[in-house]
Formats: structure tokens, C-alpha cells, sequence
């Protein structure tokens, strides 16, 4: 089963954790794209809800679907978000950002009561740091805040090369309009250490280590959708 079918069936499957009136939060990248087009689907058939987007491009997508839209202003506190993830483990800690939309996915993540997580197979990984990590930074003293990413990567055991993402021969520029490194750190054995310290460093606005906030993941397999939930 090729990696796009297994991300169409966990996007349906996440629908059955949907209900009339709800107020959604629409995740952002290459799987979330199939569950927003479902939700359009839904809402053309008579479903009733409101929806943040984490990202210009899901809120154009949901626009051209007909989905009702609003703000985290408007709309503070949310029921359900569901989102991809680039990686995640059997604790349910994600890597998030691979899109560059991981601050606002996390914003409105933290904003809702329940997460859940639709990835295809090779999403799933023992532990974290196959993808690199996406941290969100200012323009401002940007070399600054390198220097001071690598410190503290080295602190944690992380080795792997940090570089500046680019696209189209200048630095990528989020929706927020900052910068993102991507950090090869390979496996990361304190995923939760690590996100703190680097949310410590002036300059940096969020990193791609999402901790304890997904409710379930589900994972799209050759033999069906696999449900992981976290630990007890």
C-alpha cells in the first residue's frame, strides 16, 4: 500500500472522532491536507462545525471547500485538532515543522482538549530524531541564536548538523515570518530536556518537539489503521 493511501484511510478514520458542532483545529501538511478535504466533504453533506487553521495554506484549502473558519481570537478554546506529524514514537512525542507551520500548529494544539495524530507508516519510529528537528527563530541575531542551539544540543548529546532552511535560493520565511533550522541531531534521548532548554534561548519563538499533547495517533498500515495511545 503506497505511504498516500495509508494517510487517505487515517484521515477517514480520524472523522469518526468528529461530532456536530464541534469546534475544530485544521493541522497543516501532506496527510492533514486529506483530512481537511474530508471534513469539506462532511460539512457539503450537512456537518456542523468551525475550524482554526494552523497554516495559510490549510486555511486557503479549507477556504475553497466551504469549511466555516475563525480565529483562536474568536474561538479561544477548541474540542479537537487533529494533525500529521513528521515522526512520532510510542509515547506519542511528535517532531512537528517539516511545513514550517509548527508554532501555530502548537498554539492551537494547546488550545484544544484532545489531539489526535494521522501519519502514514514511516512516521513511526522507536524513538525521535530520524527527522530533523525544525526550531522557529527571529531574524533578529539569528547567528546569535545558532550559536547558542548548538550549545545546547551538544549539552544533550546531540551532535548532527544545523542549517538554516531555505527555499528558492533565500532563507524560508514561516507564516510568521521567521526563520527555521533544521537540526540532524539523529536519536534524542530527553526529548522533554531538550525542548525546554532550547524554548530557553532568547531568539527562538518554539521548536518542533511536541510533549504530551496528543490524545492518540493512528497509523496507516498495509494491514489497516493502527491506533497508538500514550503510556499509563
Amino acid at each position: 500500500m503506497s505511504a498516500d493511501r495509508q494517510k487517505r484511510d487515517t484521515a477517514r478514520r480520524a472523522l469518526e472522532f468528529v461530532e456536530d458542532g464541534m469546534r475544530l483545529g485544521l493541522g497543516t501538511g501532506s496527510t492533514a491536507v486529506h483530512f481537511v478535504a474530508a471534513i469539506g466533504e462532511r460539512v457539503a453533506d450537512g456537518l456542523n462545525v468551525i475550524c482554526v487553521p494552523t497554516s495559510e495554506a490549510t486555511a486557503a484549502q479549507a477556504r475553497s471547500l466551504n469549511i466555516p473558519l475563525t480565529t483562536l481570537e474568536e474561538t479561544p478554546e477548541l474540542d479537537l485538532t487533529v494533525d500529521g506529524a513528521d515522526e512520532l514514537d510510542d509515547a506519542l512525542n511528535l517532531i512537528k515543522g517539516g511545513g514550517g507551520a509548527l508554532l501555530r500548529e502548537k498554539i492551537v494544539a494547546s488550545a484544544s482538549d484532545r489531539m489526535v495524530i494521522i501519519v502514514d507508516a514511516s512516521k513511526h519510529s522507536e524513538a525521535l530524531g530520524s527527522f530533523a528537528l525544525p526550531v522557529e527563530v527571529v531574524p533578529f541575531g539569528a547567528e546569535a541564536t545558532y550559536r547558542q542551539l548548538a550549545a545546547v544540543a551538544k549539552a544533550f548529546g546531540c551532535q548532527g548538523d544545523v542549517t538554516l532552511r531555505m527555499k528558492d535560493g533565500a532563507p524560508f520565511m514561516t507564516d510568521g515570518q521567521h526563520l527555521i533550522y533544521d537540526c540532524a541531531f539523529g536519536v534524542i534521548e530527553d526529548a522533554p530536556g531538550l525542548a525546554d532548554e532550547l524554548n530557553r534561548i532568547p531568539g527562538v519563538v518554539e521548536n518542533g518537539l511536541f510533549i504530551g499533547m496528543a490524545t492518540l495517533a493512528l497509523v496507516g498500515t498495509d494491514g489497516g489503521v493502527k491506533t497508538i495511545e500514550p503510556k499509563r
